[in-house]
């Protein structure tokens, strides 16, 4: 793994203040000048000085390569173009697994509630295994329910599969979930735009979903509540022109009003992984 000196100076900068690239690029620019500092309170400046001398004798690269953590920042080659078309990108991901499956073009993404039950996991059953055929990456969220059946199922036929965190990789939520992420970052991939160092909070997932659905040309939606942050994911989704799929639910479950509410909208109905193959093969 090899950085430039810039990049040296962005991955050191996100670790000690983990903003978006618009907002690290601006402070790169002015070499940490005052004209950007005064858009940061003197508490918030106290902070990043400090963070910034405390981290500038250390050889931060080698640090997180010992401990199996492969930073990709905005610039570097490995880094994914899909991500540069958020208003808001992340500066660096952090990685561990196979960063190779970041340039894997057919990205799927998969998700649904964290109650999910046993619907989605026999639509997982019907939707994932022709996108293994076809080589696709399954991507998720690694939460409970309906991301976890997706990293499982894409695992489960022999697939590939990405996990976005909203964590740092010193932490893991949901705890359950361990023996599922250390398999996905021995043999497939989890990323993360946090150092890791940083805890989950609410509104981390939130900036997460941005990246599962930036990552991915298509996003297929087993159950969901209609207020929900698989729903936020989504609307994501739409807003960048990204192919939706829902699987239609029973009317009387309150986890198909999300998926029946987008197809009234005009996703497209899917029950078969062929559906999206298709639309793959025409693009």
């Amino acid at each position: 793994m090899k950085l430039t000196a810039q990049e040296h100076e962005l991955l050191k900068l996100h670790y000690a203040w983990p903003a978006p690239y618009p907002k690290l690029v601006q402070l790169l620019e002015n070499k940490y000048g005052h004209e950007y500092l005064l858009n940061l309170s003197q508490k918030q400046r106290t902070i990043l000085n400090k963070k910034l001398a405390q981290l500038s004798p250390l050889p931060l690269l080698e640090m997180l390569l010992e401990k199996g953590i492969i930073p990709i920042p905005y610039t570097h080659p490995d880094y994914p173009d899909q991500l540069k078309q958020l208003i808001d990108p992340p500066a660096v991901l952090y990685a561990k697994g196979n960063p190779g499956l970041l340039k894997k073009t057919n990205k799927v993404a998969i998700i649904g509630s964290r109650k999910a039950g046993d619907y989605s996991i026999c639509a997982m059953d019907m939707i994932v295994p022709p996108l293994v055929q076809h080589d696709s990456v399954i991507v998720s969220g690694l939460a409970k329910g309906a991301d976890t059946m997706a990293h499982q199922a894409a695992i489960k036929y022999g697939g590939q599969t990405i996990a976005v965190l909203g964590h740092g990789f010193f932490h893991l939520y949901p705890k359950e979930n361990a023996e599922l992420a250390t398999t996905i970052a021995k043999e497939h991939l989890l990323i993360t735009e946090y150092p890791p160092y940083h805890a989950p909070a609410k509104w981390t997932f939130p900036m997460r979903n941005r990246i599962i659905s930036g990552l991915s040309s298509t996003l297929v939606i087993t159950e969901s509540a209609v207020k929900s942050g698989t729903m936020s994911t989504i609307e994501h989704a739409l807003d960048h022109g990204k192919e939706v799929f829902a699987v239609p639910g029973p009317i009387d479950s309150p986890l198909s009003l999300g998926p029946n509410k987008l197809l009234d909208e005009g996703a497209r109905p899917i029950w078969n992984g062929f559906q999206i193959v298709e639309t793959l093969v025409e693009s």
